[in-house]
């Protein structure tokens, strides 16, 4: 494939989405002064005009076939992201000379990238079947303190989604805070009893370990690495990124699937999912970022399906978030003007039901 040709296939733009703001905050970081604010910026300013103008003038990505550059694009940022985690905690620990202000738009940017885009690219990871890929976005995870993850979602949210026993679906009225606070230790207990009720009856003649065991341990591997080699100041950076990410993850579910049920049909029965149980984002630029993590209705009908697959909205029916995911989940963040804006979506997309 000649450069031109390279420039032109889809894998460029969602490549160049998801890299350039790390790229920018590496060289911010390096620079130190106010150079950090361009990494902010980028995921930040910068992200919110291009989703605008995308609006304003209808552009969307249309889908388009999986092929090898997409695959490689997606494994790429997942083994990138190994880079750019410790060189984030090597910069918020001392080891480059950032300055309060350099270290506080450093640690927001990288926080957003790590929740956002890493998260994205694991998630997209989790759902393959070979075992690479799959092994790669369990190990983004378990470097942010988040393994169970991919068993909680792949096992328990895709199956239980919008109904009360997915701990990640929040119902009408829910505030974030408190989803947050039943959300991550509710995943992470139903993720375990899932993997324990899968291993019943499997053939035990050889050595399996508990998906768990490698999450808690890979998460206890990862820290004892930050304190050998950044020490307590590097411990404490590399566990803020993990708190923030955590938060960006879990607005990321918040956001979604707020408010949206699914019909109780027996004891303990509900109506299959549908596109109408998931909130979708039409914006370009973050959609390209987040490897079209914002098609959300379309990947939980088809799991499997690769990332420039996806289609938005399917058959229409999928509701539509009045800005994008990013500047939602910031009103998440504030929780009575959250529910001023979605509440009364909510009721009438119930009322017309």
């Amino acid at each position: 494939m000649t450069a031109s040709a390279i420039l032109r296939h889809p894998a460029s733009a969602f490549a160049a989405a998801s890299l350039t703001p790390p790229i920018l905050m590496v060289a911010g970081a390096l620079a130190g002064g106010l150079w950090p604010l361009a990494g902010l910026l980028s995921m930040t300013l910068v992200l919110f005009l291009g989703d605008q103008i995308g609006r304003h003038f209808g552009a969307q990505q249309a889908p388009t076939a999986h092929d090898v550059w997409t695959e490689r694009l997606a494994l790429a940022i997942g083994g990138l992201h190994f880079l750019f985690l410790p060189f984030a905690i090597f910069a918020l620990s001392g080891g480059l000379t950032l300055g309060l202000s350099g270290w506080f738009l450093t640690f927001f940017s990288f926080g957003l990238w790590f929740g956002q885009v890493a998260n994205s690219t694991a998630h997209e990871l989790i759902h393959r079947s070979p075992h690479l890929p799959y092994r790669l976005g369990m190990a983004v995870y378990t470097s942010l303190l988040y393994g169970h993850h991919t068993s909680a979602h792949r096992l328990v949210h895709h199956r239980f989604v919008a109904t009360p026993d997915d701990p990640n679906s929040a119902a009408l009225g829910e505030g974030f805070y408190s989803f947050a606070a039943r959300a991550w230790p509710g995943e992470f207990q139903a993720g375990y009893e899932m993997e324990n009720a899968l291993r019943i009856g499997r053939d035990s003649g050889g050595i399996s370990l508990h998906p768990y065991t490698i999450y808690l341990a890979g998460g206890a591997l990862v820290l004892v690495l930050c304190a050998t080699f950044f020490g307590f100041a590097g411990l404490l950076a590399y566990l803020a990124l993990c708190a923030h990410a955590h938060l960006q993850l879990l607005l990321s579910d918040y956001v979604q699937h707020y408010g949206l049920e699914r019909k109780r049909i027996g004891m303990d029965e509900y109506e299959p999912f549908g596109p109408q149980h998931s909130w979708d984002a039409p914006d370009l630029l973050s959609g390209l970022m987040m490897l079209h993590a914002p098609r959300h209705a379309d990947h939980h009908r088809n799991p499997a399906r690769p990332y420039p697959e996806l289609i938005l909205s399917p058959e229409g029916r999928a509701p539509l978030l009045p800005a994008s995911l990013p500047v939602m989940s910031t009103i998440a963040l504030v929780p009575h003007l959250w529910h001023r804006i979605m509440d009364r979506r909510l009721r009438a997309l119930r009322r017309n039901a």
